[in-house]
């Protein structure tokens, strides 16, 4: 009998990042939706005060920030503040309770986050892990069996994924290096942390995925489990039929025509560089649309789930 090849959501947390402006957080909903449909108790974490996940799921925010939202059923989003995630987290060290709230009102968690480098860093990732386990930091509510983060663009993202290994050579013993320790072993196991790198079909969004690929070998041991190429241009004409359009249609419309050639100009590079991403990267590519010129709302994500979902392997 064939053993069952692990799929993207069989992890405990799913990182998803990319260059800025590929759709990183709508495909972050579609993932943490088609988790969901599969059967995965879900959270989709975002980061900065965004709360972007529900209304694209065309679910209202409400509660408090860091609050967990349930959208759908086996499906919940939720923000990260890392200095609520301090003050969680220092909720299980410190006692008598009275020294935390002194800690707390004095500033110093605050003061400690913007004088480490990095703090805000290991306290995201800390937190996201945080709620897949069933002990919480400050929660009786049991883990998500898969966490999605919806990570910063490539280049901070893999700074955040560096954090913890940093910090555990920085500390060496105590709380903070072996909570480090801890969050460095689970990204480097593929069985525990996947990545998902998104892009688009363009020259620098393909070289920043393909030099992702290799700076996250180089800093965790292995590579992303999925990457998604973005909006892609639909076109059937080939250059032959192309003329004959052009022929057919009088001057007059020489505007249409010109789009269509622009169109067609475009969906042509992307086919070129869809083939160096083919070429270039080591797991599974899923391809998706374009499906609006306007901003995506509920309608089109379920779309683009439905599209994700005929694409990813059975494992998942």
């Amino acid at each position: 009998m064939t053993k069952r090849q692990p799929g993207i959501f069989d992890c405990e947390l799913l990182v998803v990042t990319g260059k800025g402006g590929v759709g990183k957080t709508t495909l972050a909903a579609a993932l943490g939706l088609l988790a969901a449909q599969r059967g995965k108790q879900t959270i989709v974490c975002e980061l900065s005060g965004q709360r972007r996940i529900p209304a694209l799921v065309g679910h209202p925010t409400s509660g408090p920030p860091g609050s967990e939202e349930a959208l759908t059923p086996n499906l919940w989003a939720t923000t990260i503040d890392p200095e609520q995630a301090l003050v969680e987290w220092a909720g299980r060290l410190i006692r008598p309770r009275a020294l935390l709230d002194l800690a707390v009102h004095s500033n110093s968690f605050v003061g400690f986050i913007n004088a480490a480098p990095g703090g805000r860093e290991l306290l995201t990732i800390g937190k996201a892990v945080d709620l897949s386990r069933d002990e919480r930091w400050n929660s009786d509510r049991d883990g998500y069996e898969l966490v999605i983060l919806d990570a910063p663009a490539s280049g901070h993202g893999l700074a955040m994924l560096q954090t913890p290994k940093t910090f555990a050579q920085i500390a060496r013993v105590g709380p903070i290096a072996s909570q480090a320790r801890q969050l460095d072993e689970l990204l480097r196991d593929p069985q525990r942390c996947q990545i998902v790198a998104v892009t688009t079909l363009e020259q620098t969004p393909v070289n920043e995925t393909l030099e992702l690929q290799q700076a996250l070998v180089e800093q965790l041991g292995h590579g992303p489990g999925l990457v998604i190429a973005n909006e892609l241009i639909a076109d059937d004409l080939d250059d032959r039929a192309l003329a004959q359009l052009e022929a057919a249609i009088p001057a007059a419309g020489s505007a249409l025509t010109g789009a269509v050639t622009a169109r067609h100009a475009r969906a042509a590079l992307e086919a070129g560089q869809l083939k160096r991403l083919r070429a270039g990267i080591s797991c599974e590519l899923a391809t998706l649309p374009l499906i609006a010129e306007h901003a995506v709302g509920p309608d089109e994500l379920a779309t683009l789930v439905r599209l994700l979902g005929q694409q990813l392997t059975a494992g998942d």
